[in-house]
């Protein structure tokens, strides 16, 4: 991939939405039993979103440039996005308007790395948007250690899933979800910056070896980096299901503070001290986790 190409963003993403979303759906008549298109017609989305036909056929064929905050939330109502779908709205807008690079740090300040070793308890590291993991702490070492086996540095965990995807599945209890939501927070990025010469490489590395990886990214979801539940099996101390909290960095912009905790008392924060345990050379847990939890299946 030699590039992100703008336009083809703009009116891949616009047409993708508009065909989900049946005239039904939107409150409109569906006049005649055969229509041509898969959901709205653009003249449709038009008459929700209160521009004309014209202005909005210029939209969906990549122009988004100057439209003002009122026509793209009306656009975004009509085609029923999501929060996270009217962000990438809002950021390939901006984009067209002239590119707004981000340049995020490729390092990091050691006082940031003095926060992550000051988290003993729970894995914690810090990466990029498009998944370059750049620092971590001990216990995210141990954690994330099949994903730190491919040699090459950052890691990267896009990588990871969809170019070592036995492992992968092994690693992650929810690989097909977890797949979909790499992608997705990568079209995110793209949305953010297509011009991230890294991203362009990792997105066309991706897309030349992997065919799951190229349906995903024609889909053209987009996810936010936030909090949730992540379900691993780590190979020697078994199935832990970690709370995510993923946090932006306003001091920092572009990278990602990751910690992963578990309510105290449950087997799988005993997992993670287990895994402490082990990473620090204290002896290998496995036997001593069997009288705690059984390993998954």
């Amino acid at each position: 991939m030699a590039k992100i190409d703008l336009r083809t963003e703009i009116k891949e993403f616009l047409s993708s939405r508009r065909a989900r979303i049946t005239p039904e759906r939107a409150g409109l008549p569906a006049y005649g039993g055969n229509r041509r298109v898969e959901g709205l017609r653009r003249e449709e989305v038009a008459l929700l979103a209160g521009v004309s036909v014209d202005y909005y056929v210029r939209m969906e064929r990549g122009s988004l440039t100057g439209a003002s905050d009122g026509v793209l939330n009306a656009l975004a109502s009509a085609l029923q996005l999501d929060e996270a779908e009217r962000d990438h709205l809002f950021h390939l807008a901006r984009q067209s308007k002239g590119p707004r690079r981000r340049r995020p740090a490729v390092t990091v300040r050691p006082a940031l790395q003095q926060v992550l070793d000051a988290i003993t308890d729970a894995p914690a590291w810090i990466c990029t948007g498009r998944y370059d993991v750049l620092a971590m702490n001990h216990l995210a070492r141990a954690l994330y250690s099949p994903v730190l086996a491919d040699p090459r540095r950052p890691a990267n965990t896009a990588r990871f899933v969809y170019l070592d995807p036995g492992a992968a599945k092994t690693f992650f209890v929810d690989y097909d979800r977890i797949a979909c939501d790499v992608a997705a927070k990568l079209r995110m990025e793209a949305g953010r910056d297509p011009h991230d010469e890294e991203l362009i490489a990792l997105v066309g590395e991706l897309s030349a070896r992997s065919e799951l990886f190229r349906q995903r990214w024609a889909s053209q979801d987009v996810r936010h980096h936030r909090s949730g539940r992540k379900r691993l099996h780590h190979p020697v101390v078994g199935r832990l299901d970690l709370d995510v909290e993923s946090m932006e960095m306003p001091a920092e912009p572009g990278l990602l503070l990751n910690v992963y905790t578990a309510p105290a008392g449950t087997a799988t924060a005993d997992g993670l001290a287990l895994l402490a345990s082990w990473a620090a050379g204290l002896g290998h847990p496995r036997s001593e986790r069997r009288q705690t939890q059984p390993e998954a299946p």
